[in-house]
């Protein structure tokens, strides 16, 4: 008999609205979700978007209920920055309807500031809204801790970003569709990504709270993808290794390191993949081997993962039959493997990220050997989603991945997209004969190499890394309610194992094992946003 995960994982007893405590959820409140929907948007930090949300732990001196005060960034030698540096080769994006240029954002004040300011930015007038796309900004495993800091002042997000003061950015959320929604369901505002870095490796972590495994590495075409790192005398991660024209000063410069690689060395010769690296079945980033099979990815390129075999909440679901699926937005269109499908990966209108569909990258989806599993599993929004939606089909346990241009991530996505597409596929869900019974969770795969104030809980070597943005939306959830409860991604994996009665995955143990080793409670599960108003 399996052990229910209830017993293993505490469940917190810290969520709030208006500052006071809620009672437990009973099983029965749980228990009530037959259909769970996680959408997981791009790129953003909790201030970025939800830092002047009342009643929100938000951006402090600006948000009457934030917690703790603004620390100033600092530069490389740990003196307090004058100024922010400037957002390096410009804040907007090429091609966009506004320009705002590296000299135009120069001289800023050390303090977050209002992206979208209606009286526009740095004196200049320049008026950035959300539906203009800024530029991207450097979010990596290492860069991610460096940013945090050792002290876990998160003081030092301008000096180990590519694109400077931006880091500091935030916006007006209160015009976004997906803000009425919180202010109508549950914002959790403790919610934290659950790997330190980037897109590729949360969404492992969403799916297996687990990292990738590239095992004897240094026989491989990989070989040279290990990241240099300086550690102290217990062999803890310090900083990445200056490059020789490190500046001096991040207001001479954005860093430079020596070599800040897709993979971090492990024992026994393997590595870890903590930086994005490309699945070996299509939608891959690296194109099949010219006259090879189209559904392969190349395997000779350093970036192309070796098939991952660690266990999977798809994998503990199909041990209890429960019903599940991963769907992605252009994935039919993309899946191909042919130069048409190409033109669409990392590019096109859609900008399909083959590494935001973590589950392309497991052995049991090889597409040759398992077709008809993977065809199961994963699935095209564009075509099913909507109609499952609608006649009340979809899986118990549902994913949901935009595509690139409406998942807001910088650098090739707006706020003001991603937010109305979010709204529009929620506002469908309602209409679905499963939400009476369904629990929506949005999130955000990580921030973006955005700030954010909140002191991020020491865990494990992965994580939990900066605070995200998380709305829960479901008839059976609190109404207009503040979620104080400390969460991280693999929450999420933690509600479908209460639910359904699941073994937990390991990483899930080993990560609120962690927590209370540094003092920290282990993570909630989802399950306080439960109840009524």
């Amino acid at each position: 008999m399996t052990t229910r995960p209830a017993l293993l994982i505490p469940l917190l007893l810290l969520s709030a609205c208006a500052g006071s405590p809620s009672p437990s959820p009973t099983d029965a409140a749980v228990n009530a979700i037959d259909t769970v929907v996680v959408i997981y948007a791009e790129n953003r930090g909790f201030d970025t978007l939800y830092g002047l949300f009342p009643g929100a732990n938000g951006i402090p001196g600006v948000n009457p209920s934030a917690v703790g005060s603004y620390v100033p960034q600092k530069d490389f030698d740990g003196s307090v920055l004058p100024v922010l540096p400037p957002t390096w080769r410009g804040l907007t994006a090429g091609g966009q309807p506004v320009t705002l240029t590296q000299a135009q954002s120069t001289g800023m004040p050390n303090a977050p500031f209002r992206i979208d300011a209606p009286e526009g930015l740095n004196g200049t007038g320049i008026v950035v809204p959300q539906s203009v796309i800024t530029r991207d900004l450097v979010h990596r495993f290492y860069n991610n801790q460096m940013q945090i800091g050792l002290d876990g002042h998160n003081d030092r997000f301008a000096a180990y970003s590519d694109a400077g003061g931006l880091s500091l950015g935030y916006y007006d959320g209160s015009r976004m569709k997906l803000w009425s929604l919180a202010q109508q369901y549950v914002l959790a505002d403790n919610f934290f990504m659950g790997a330190f870095g980037g897109s590729y490796l949360n969404h492992q972590y969403l799916i297996c709270a687990c990292v990738p495994v590239y095992p004897n590495v240094d026989q491989s075409p990989a070989k040279d993808s290990i990241s240099e790192i300086e550690t102290d005398a217990q062999g803890r991660f310090l900083r990445l290794k200056p490059a020789a024209d490190m500046p001096a000063s991040v207001l001479a410069g954005p860093p430079r390191h020596l070599r800040d690689a897709t993979l971090t060395r492990g024992a026994d010769g393997v590595a870890y993949s903590v930086n994005t690296m490309q699945p070996a079945y299509q939608p891959s980033g690296n194109p099949p081997v010219i006259g090879g099979d189209a559904l392969y990815a190349d395997p000779a390129k350093p970036t192309t993962l070796p098939a991952q075999t660690l266990a999977t909440i798809g994998d503990r679901l199909d041990a209890k039959g429960v019903s599940w699926a991963w769907y992605g937005g252009a994935w039919a269109a993309t899946s191909a493997g042919t130069p048409e499908a190409r033109t669409q990966i990392y590019g096109g209108t859609a900008q399909f990220q083959p590494h935001h569909q973590p589950f392309n990258y497991y052995a049991t989806m090889d597409p040759q050997r398992h077709a008809a599993y993977r065809a199961e599993h994963l699935r095209d929004f564009d075509s099913r989603f909507l109609a499952d939606a609608a006649a009340g089909q979809l899986p118990h346990v549902t994913f949901y991945k935009p595509q690139g241009n409406l998942n807001q991530h910088a650098g090739y996505a707006n706020v003001a997209d991603g937010d109305a597409h979010i709204a529009e596929v929620i506002a469908r869900l309602q209409q679905s004969p499963q939400w009476p019974h369904m629990l929506i969770v949005v999130t955000y795969d990580e921030n973006g190499g955005f700030w954010d104030h909140a002191r991020v809980p020491k865990g494990d070597r992965w994580g939990p890394g900066t605070r995200i943005p998380a709305l829960i939306v479901s008839p059976l959830a609190r109404k207009g309610f503040v979620d104080k409860t400390q969460y991280d991604t693999a929450s999420i994996l933690r509600f479908i194992t209460r639910r359904w009665g699941l073994d937990p995955l390991p990483g899930v143990v080993e990560r609120d094992q962690g927590l209370k080793a540094n003092g920290f409670p282990a993570m909630g599960d989802l399950s306080g946003a439960l109840g009524p108003g």
